[in-house]
């Protein structure tokens, strides 16, 4: 069967950024990068202490696994960071990504983000989901400048994030 996945570009190129896939190259820099705990506090899915072990896993058996579909988000050659579609069957895809400190505040988040959409609705998605702590105005922007609408708030049940409150958000193509 044809999925959204596999109707994906493997590379999306925008004004300032080429988005791709994430290769054991990127390894060093995703791990400086992810070690952070300003982006750990505010994802569900990284680890921390981030060490390049879990760059590596990330790029071998997460970033292109069957629940997902990542890119790493380049700028002028260098990793900056990931966005990709979290993938589950039965449910709308969603949205998520994290760019490293240095790079936040020059509009890489909102540009990367208007690609994947643009590439998902393209691909055939009829809409995207996406989450953010109510304290995370930054990403919570983002994906407003995206065209997403915050619809509630939920407890995560799991992940790094377990027993927050999240602000849930969702994108309706128009077909």
């Amino acid at each position: 069967m044809d999925s959204l996945k596999h109707r994906l570009p493997a590379t999306i190129a925008t004004e300032r950024l080429v988005l791709t896939t994430p290769t054991l190259a990127h390894v060093p820099q995703m791990a400086a990068l992810a070690n952070n705990r300003a982006i750990y506090e505010v994802l569900s899915r990284l680890p921390h202490p981030y060490a390049e072990s879990d760059g590596r896993f990330f790029v071998e058996h997460i970033a292109r696994g069957d629940e997902e579909f990542a890119w790493a988000i380049t700028s002028e050659g260098q990793f900056i960071g990931t966005i990709g579609l979290h993938l589950l069957p039965d449910q709308v895809p969603e949205l998520g990504y994290w760019l490293g400190q240095p790079h936040w505040g020059f509009g890489y988040a909102t540009e990367a983000g208007r690609a994947v959409v643009a590439a998902a609705r393209a691909a055939g998605a009829t809409a995207l989901r996406s989450r953010a702590l109510p304290t995370n105005t930054a990403s919570r922007n983002v994906l407003g400048k995206l065209g997403f609408i915050e619809i509630g708030e939920e407890v995560d049940r799991q992940g790094t994030l377990e027993g927050q409150r999240m602000v849930l958000m969702r994108l309706e193509f128009d077909r």
